[in-house]
């Protein structure tokens, strides 16, 4: 006989089973085994908010599997994520599989590496009944607002919505941010550079900062603007002082879940539930060439900022070895967690400094590659000396005025040889020297420009913009960031132009009816309020079902009063008018929303049926007729290329059009899909530079990370029809194509 290990997932048994050797078995859950049934509620209300747990359909093979090897085992060690959601699997685990109490061991770790596996397993603990009834009381709040709210959504607005008791927030979060843009008017303001010469030939541009009675100058209109440029245009420009200082750039802290989705999100172009599933991928175990699997980073769902001592002590002696004494701090940097945050983990990091990503890139795929990157780089940056740079701030006194020009130089890069952090908004442009200056050197006024500006409205929010204010406002919790953000874009509540967010009339329409008829439930503070409820259930201090009592009550009176004033009314979604002209009566496009998602239809319905597959415009032309190729999207939501001339014209392909023009044909080049550099290629076959199909770099095997993207391509090549092409075949370029992949 011997023990058993039951992990979620088999990248994690896999590392695990490796670091624990002969004597135990690891066998993976694969996830949830059992939850509340997809057919109804599964809540017990009037026995005390009981759920009824079903094993999930699909998972029985895996089920009695694990009963088999847990019943022949001597020991039973329940090593799911260290999470609320970890603690509550391994408590359905035990439960499922009938595991005896004196047989069942709870163990978590924060990294999968040898030493934490091995010390991990001989100190196991029982399961955390306060982390289960956290998760249970989150699951049943969600349950009762998705399953009682959504109905409602159903019949008053349109079929297939959904509402959530975070993600109703969220997408409110979205939409006042938008109502602030359009209440937002726009104030006049003005400024004046000057730019100098000196003797020697030199010059510099200064901006006016102060007027004559010493305070900060505002320009709100070209009249006073006028006044000045008069009052300095003919003024003697002289050097009123030089001051000569130093700056210093602390590091930023180390990754938490928060910051790690907006930082990949900014530098990385990556959506939070990528980020999240590439993390995981790292956190469980990578095959690391001439290693086997290695677990990269520590557990990657926190929103604490502290470090391990062994960690720290490691950073340090690797930055010495690499970088120099002189990049060493002289003591550990020690970062504080935010007041609320749960500490249960560390923040995210390497497990072993000295896997530097150079080294084993070739055993990462691409996202994998920049992710750990990321996380490795921003580690090593935390306890590294802080960047120092010269500063100089000149002021030139004309007419009163004074005029300022600032610079700014490296003098010593400390963390930032390693690191840079992304920003939100663009950094504030700085000359990069000024020339020597003395205090009373005379100038010479070369040029004087004046400006026009105006205040520009709150930007919208991108993904990590909106993860940030979620943090700040405690909306949610770093296991709940990525999926809320996620689920607001899956339901079309809010849409992604470029990187921002912006809410679809659907949107304010769902929240205009949640402020109204449920006022708590898309409170930001209510919401916060209760995240810091369940954090009191998961520390014992509130009993769980409580909690849901006092919820349910207030809801239950909410949901009747929103049935009794909503009879008989069916709220319409207004049109969203495009610039996009129908080609047959004249009028604007509207976007509409089917069964496929967001489409372009002609207002004039029933008069004029007219409707177009939205579409963006891409780099090239039709290889067929010289039209412009399009992306478009398939019913199934692929993306393809179309010609602009469909059905007159037939072109489609699921390879991405580029700027480059073959030499030798002229005709637009295309590369293959997906992610990574993929080279250029001549899709014309009477050209002498054309590359067949089996030759384009097509991968035969995908690495894990990529096997998703490879599956829905190949689902897409099978089932994908053009939008346009409410006619019952695909054109037939789109037929020879789907006809050689699916054969490949």
């Amino acid at each position: 006989m011997s023990d058993l290990v039951i992990v979620e997932s088999l990248a994690k048994a896999k590392t695990i089973e490796k670091y624990l050797g002969g004597g135990f078995e690891v066998e993976a859950s694969m996830g949830h085994l059992r939850d509340l049934p997809k057919s109804k509620i599964g809540i017990d209300f009037e026995g005390g908010f009981i759920p009824d747990y079903r094993p999930i359909k699909g998972k029985e093979d895996i089920i009695k599997r694990l009963k088999e090897a847990a019943e022949r085992s001597d020991r039973v060690y329940l090593a799911t994520d260290p999470d609320r959601e970890g603690e509550a699997i391994s408590w359905h685990l035990k439960e499922l599989l009938g595991i005896p109490d004196d047989k069942v061991y709870r163990v978590t770790f924060n990294e999968i590496s040898k030493k934490v596996v091995t010390e991990s397993i001989k100190k196991p603990r029982g399961i955390d009944q306060n982390l289960v009834d956290a998760q249970q009381t989150r699951r049943i709040l969600d349950r009762i607002v998705g399953y009682e709210l959504s109905p409602l959504l159903w019949r008053k607005i349109r079929r297939g919505l959904s509402a959530g008791r975070v993600q109703s927030v969220v997408t409110r979060m979205v939409v006042d941010r938008e109502n602030e843009r359009r209440a937002f008017v726009p104030k006049e303001y003005w400024s004046i550079d000057a730019e100098l010469g000196l003797k020697s030939g030199h010059k510099f541009t200064a901006f006016l900062a102060y007027g004559p009675d010493g305070k900060k100058i505002e320009l709100p209109d070209a009249e006073s603007t006028q006044r000045v440029m008069d009052a300095v245009r003919d003024a003697e420009f002289k050097v009123s002082s030089v001051k000569n200082g130093q700056k210093r750039r602390n590091p930023p802290p180390p990754f938490n879940t928060s910051t790690l989705q907006q930082e990949a999100s900014r530098k990385l172009g990556m959506q939070a539930r990528r980020t999240m599933a590439v993390a995981q991928m790292l956190y469980e175990g990578i095959e690391i060439a001439g290693q086997g699997a290695v677990g990269l980073i520590t557990y990657m769902r926190t929103d604490s900022l502290r470090l391990s001592a062994d960690a720290v002590r490691n950073a340090r002696e690797f930055i010495s070895g690499r970088y120099g004494e002189q990049y060493i701090p002289s003591s550990a940097r020690v970062y504080r967690t935010k007041s609320g945050a749960q500490d249960a983990h560390e923040a995210i990091r390497p497990t072993d400094v000295t896997l530097v990503p150079e080294e084993i890139r070739k055993s990462l795929t691409s996202d994998q590659y920049r992710l750990y990157k990321m996380i490795w780089s921003r580690f090593l940056a935390c306890q590294m000396e802080s960047a120092v740079y010269d500063t100089q701030t000149v002021d030139v006194g004309a007419a009163g005025y004074i005029f300022r020009a600032n610079s700014q130089r490296v003098k010593f890069a400390g963390y930032t040889a390693v690191y840079e952090e992304g920003r939100d908004d663009p950094e504030e442009s700085q000359v990069a020297r000024l020339p020597a200056l003395q205090e009373g050197e005379l100038l010479k006024l070369l040029e004087l420009k004046d400006e026009q500006h105006f205040t520009t409205p709150p930007p919208r929010y991108t993904e990590a913009t909106l993860i940030k204010t979620m943090e700040e406002k405690g909306v949610g919790r770093p296991s709940t960031y990525a999926p809320s953000v996620s689920t607001i874009l899956d339901r079309e509540y809010v849409i992604k132009e470029q990187k921002n967010l912006r809410p679809t009339p659907l949107g304010e329409v769902v929240t205009k009816l949640m402020i109204d008829k449920f006022p708590e439930i898309v409170d930001v503070e209510f919401t916060s309020h209760m995240e810091e409820t369940l954090d009191e259930v998961e520390e014992g201090k509130r009993p769980w079902k409580e909690v849901l009592g006092e919820f349910y009550d207030s809801f239950e009176e909410d949901l009747k009063n929103a049935e009794k004033s909503l009879e008989g009314e069916h709220i319409k979604i207004p049109d969203e008018e495009t610039d996009e002209v129908c080609e047959l009566c004249g009028r604007k496009m509207v976007i509409k929303v089917g069964r496929f998602g967001r489409f372009l239809a002609c207002p004039g319905y029933p008069e004029c049926k007219n409707t177009r597959a939205i579409t963006e415009a891409t780099p090239g032309i039709c290889p067929k007729c010289g039209g412009r190729i399009q992306k478009k999207k398939s019913k199934n939501n692929y993306t393809y290329y179309g010609c602009e001339k469909f059905p007159t014209c037939d072109f489609m392909t699921w390879d991405v059009p580029v700027a480059d023009i073959c030499p030798s044909c002229g005709n637009t080049m295309f590369k293959l899909s997906g992610r990574g550099q993929r080279k250029p290629f001549c899709a014309n076959p009477s050209c002498d530079q054309f590359v067949p199909e089996d030759k384009r770099g097509y991968r035969r095997s995908a690495k894990s990370a990529d096997k998703g993207q490879t599956e829905a391509e190949g689902k897409a090549e099978k089932t994908a029809d053009t939008t346009e092409g409410k006619s019952s075949s695909k054109s037939s370029a789109a037929k020879k194509t789907s006809a050689k992949r699916t054969k490949k």
